[in-house]
């Protein structure tokens, strides 16, 4: 008997919507970053995107999924899905809400459907990577094909870089 191929619920939601997607495998004992998982795959980090879930003011959950380097502007955010304020969902309840463990998290296959909303930068990249769906595994599809797989939609939600006034003197 051959070795049974790796499968994550991502990956059986990706193949039943009929959405091309290949993936990478790394070794990993625990979580990492996104821009270490980069790194150790050889990817651009323009390329790759992480995925973070976020409590609104109205107990509601949300999904955005940004560029690594990048950072999550939490009023954009919360105007991208008409909430008023939100905040980071606390680790400890990220698998009991997604389904889904720290750097294995991916906006594809949750336990539950949330709104989510992938940064438009993702529209620049023929192809984007994301989490599998458990640590050590990347997909690689067009995004595009994201948003249709986690009914999402596209919006500006990161903070503009901070331009270091020191920098012109």
């Amino acid at each position: 008997m051959g070795k049974k191929e790796l499968k994550t619920n991502a990956m059986r939601i990706l193949e039943k919507l009929k959405i091309p997607f290949t993936y990478e495998t790394y070794e990993c004992d625990e979580f990492t970053d996104g821009i270490q998982t980069a790194d150790k795959l050889g990817l651009p980090h323009e390329q790759v995107f992480k995925t973070l879930v976020t409590v609104g003011k109205s107990k509601g959950y949300y999904v955005f999924v940004i560029p690594i380097e990048k950072e999550l502007d939490m009023k954009k955010a919360a105007a991208s899905v008409k909430e008023k304020s939100m905040e980071l969902l606390h680790l400890s309840e990220l698998t009991k809400v997604t389904g889904y463990v720290r750097g294995g998290c991916t906006s594809i296959g949750m336990k539950k459907k949330f709104p989510t909303v992938i940064q438009e930068d993702a529209k620049e990249q023929e192809h984007i990577f994301v989490s599998g769906g458990k640590i050590g595994m990347q997909i690689c599809l067009a995004p595009e094909d994201l948003k249709r797989a986690a009914d999402a939609i596209f919006a500006d939600v990161v903070r503009e870089e901070q331009i270091d006034e020191h920098s012109y003197f």
